[in-house]
């Protein structure tokens, strides 16, 4: 019998040969296949298998489709992050903190951590720049340094040498406003008499006290005010801004006698400009180092609640030589020159790796 419709039927239109076979081809493609017996055979196998919980590993379920997928795309995102990573950093190492390929240099803006150790090296060189008023700082490594009393923290105070903690707190606290007022003071700096810094010295050690009054009156190479105290002179030279750079460090232990003995290391960076208009900057770096003693008044005869001064020393670097007139003269990169030459060594003013060294003012400097 023929799946062709008959064609003697006159109710039914007729339809052509091709259009048929076409259709029925499609209707044996859709239409469902009985599996073979080979294949039932097998279906039931794995069916009893599975029962008996012998399901063979590679026909056990797997997870879905869409999340191994899923997967793929993660981990392709992940890779592409990463190599964008590496190559960002390949062609700007310096994007990574704290230096690790050792290239000793950083053009990182972000501030230094605290100094809480003596430095072993110089600090890095900056990115060669010229000061400005607008970046006093620019190309020096202080533009990461604190700035003025924020770089002079004082340590956790401990009891020490027969001295409470209170006694300790008191003398590093004293520490700092000599600091402060001696460097940072605006006052002291353009000349006026530093006395909140003097009321903090034991009126009694005459040979400290009574040799800094008579060189802040008297100024000359015997007597010297800038072994203690910052100062410009206003009618040469005035500060950019209101920032002073700062970094050091300052640390304590017992001193003979049940004293609180306390040592400081800093170094300042002053940025000025001449007095007469002139917008070329320069910089001015000063550091001082000083130990000094808060001691039991029950043994000494010293003056309750004073710091006794056991060393004053200082360092400038970039300021003339031979001057003794109780100011700092910064020199400017367009100076003639006007003062006695350099005798010293070449150094560098920002390196607080080593101690203050015996005539270091009149040496030259590597930078400013």
């Amino acid at each position: 019998m023929s799946d062709k419709p008959s064609e003697d039927s006159s109710s039914t239109p007729e339809v052509p040969d091709d259009v048929w076979e076409q259709f029925a081809r499609a209707n044996e493609r859709e239409a469902p296949k009985e599996p073979s017996a080979r294949a039932r055979m097998v279906t039931e196998r794995l069916r009893q298998q599975e029962a008996r919980g012998e399901t063979p590993e590679s026909w056990r379920p797997g997870p879905p489709l869409q999340d191994k997928r899923r997967g793929r795309r993660v981990w392709t995102v992940l890779g592409l992050l990463l190599a964008l990573v590496v190559a960002v950093v390949a062609l700007k190492p310096s994007l990574l903190p704290g230096d690790p390929f050792g290239s000793g240099t950083s053009d990182s803006g972000a501030p230094l951590p605290e100094e809480t150790a003596a430095p072993t090296a110089p600090p890095s060189a900056a990115a060669p720049a010229t000061p400005t008023l607008d970046d006093p700082f620019a190309g020096s490594p202080a533009k990461r340094w604190a700035d003025g009393k924020a770089g002079i923290l004082a340590p956790k105070a401990e009891a020490v040498g027969g001295r409470s903690k209170a006694e300790v707190a008191q003398a590093l606290r004293l520490t700092r406003e000599l600091l402060i007022s001696s460097n940072l003071d605006p006052a002291t700096l353009r000349g006026e008499r530093p006395e909140a810094a003097l009321n903090i010295l034991d009126p009694k050690q005459k040979d400290v006290l009574s040799g800094l009054r008579t060189a802040l009156s008297e100024p000359d190479e015997k007597h010297d005010p800038l072994s203690m105290f910052t100062r410009f002179d206003p009618d040469e030279v005035r500060p950019v801004g209101d920032i002073v750079k700062v970094r050091g460090r300052m640390t304590f232990e017992a001193g003979e006698g049940a004293a609180v003995a306390v040592h400081a290391d800093y170094t300042f960076v002053y940025p000025v400009v001449r007095a007469d208009g002139s917008t070329e900057v320069t910089r001015i770096i000063v550091r001082r180092v000083l130990d000094l003693e808060l001691s039991d008044p029950a043994r000494y005869d010293i003056t309750p609640g004073k710091l006794t001064v056991l060393r004053h020393d200082r360092d400038a670097g970039n300021s003339a030589c031979g001057a003794h007139d109780g100011w700092f003269h910064p020199q400017f990169p367009s100076d003639a020159p006007t003062s006695a030459p350099p005798s010293g060594p070449t150094s560098d003013p920002y390196d607080r790796s080593e101690d203050i060294r015996e005539g270091q003012d009149c040496g030259t400097v590597s930078r400013v």
